[in-house]
């Protein structure tokens, strides 16, 4: 099972990173075809997975609280960290601080899970999403925002910062199709068809993305906060999260195993892309291609373990 699993995910990462490589495709083609993939394809397989399910299918409140409470204790403290021992200005701590907490849930997770659990995935998937699409990164963006524009009006940034939440297609489709699920209303049936088609892209082409991301990528910033990241992402993150679900909960263990294979997962790309925008540039990228490496090899070993 593990290497009819791991293979096809190595394979993909294989032909992305070569395609840019030998510039079969540039970088920029990739970043088009990453934009597809969050914007369209994901959010239309979330949609279709969700709309498709009674609520009780889909919301499981133990799963999701203690999921949630690992993410923002992990969060906080290193925010508190990244200020007090890591002397970080208050704008940087709080962007290292979801590389500390969050996971690769939209590009790697939905690609690995859909290949271990088929559509079932989604509904543990998207209940992460709506942690980190509509509380994680809008705390973050607030918090970063406040720290570059100290005299900025609050009402302002959150107004702002609420915006934005609206117009990300991942956060729309997960409201829509939780929304249908509860009013138990079902999308046209040929429409529906549509979403299906587009989701079935998702999991190959962000595999492959992510695999010509790292392209050109190397470690020029490894300091000690660096490991700190790390290991709070892929070592404290899943195994807090199956502490949590295993002796919290009486989950069925499929759904453990959903959840703490979601949290093992790398730093989102996100992460890195923030580090761009708030000039944290290499001190980001580092941390999260060391991740996404040591993602792979914990990944790798839970799948052995429990599939």
């Amino acid at each position: 099972m593990i290497f009819s699993v791991i293979f096809p995910v190595f394979f993909l990462l294989f032909l992305g990173f070569a395609s840019v490589k030998i510039q079969l495709l540039a970088k920029e083609q990739m970043t088009a075809i990453s934009a597809f993939v969050i914007k369209i394809a994901l959010p239309a397989l979330l949609l279709h997975a969700l709309a498709s399910k009674d609520l009780h299918e889909i919301w499981y409140p133990a799963y999701f609280y203690v999921y949630a409470a690992v993410t923002f204790g992990l969060f906080i403290t290193a925010f508190i960290l990244g200020q007090k021992l890591f002397k970080n200005h208050f704008t940087h701590a709080a962007v290292f601080s979801l590389g500390a907490s969050m996971s690769n849930t939209g590009l790697l997770g939905a690609a690995i899970l859909t290949l271990l659990m088929g559509s079932e995935a989604m509904i543990y998937i998207s209940l992460v999403v709506i942690i980190e699409s509509v509380f994680l990164v809008p705390l973050m963006l607030t918090l970063a925002e406040i720290g570059r524009q100290r005299q900025a009006n609050l009402a302002s940034i959150l107004k702002t910062t609420f915006l934005t939440l609206l117009k990300n297609p991942l956060f729309l489709s997960v409201m829509i199709g939780m929304s249908c699920a509860i009013f138990e209303l079902q999308i046209p049936h040929l429409i529906d068809q549509v979403f299906a088609m587009l989701g079935q892209t998702a999991a190959p082409l962000a595999l492959f993305i992510i695999g010509g991301g790292m392209v050109g990528l190397t470690i020029q910033s490894f300091n000690l906060q660096t490991v700190y990241l790390v290991v709070s992402k892929n070592i404290c993150m899943p195994l807090l999260v199956y502490l949590g679900l295993t002796y919290l909960t009486e989950l069925d263990p499929k759904m453990i195993y959903a959840g703490t294979l979601i949290a093992a997962l790398p730093m989102p790309s996100l992460f890195g892309i923030f580090g761009q925008v708030y000039g944290l540039n290499e001190k980001a990228l580092t941390p999260l291609m060391i991740s996404t490496l040591l993602s792979f090899v914990v990944v790798s070993v839970l799948i052995g373990l429990w599939w």
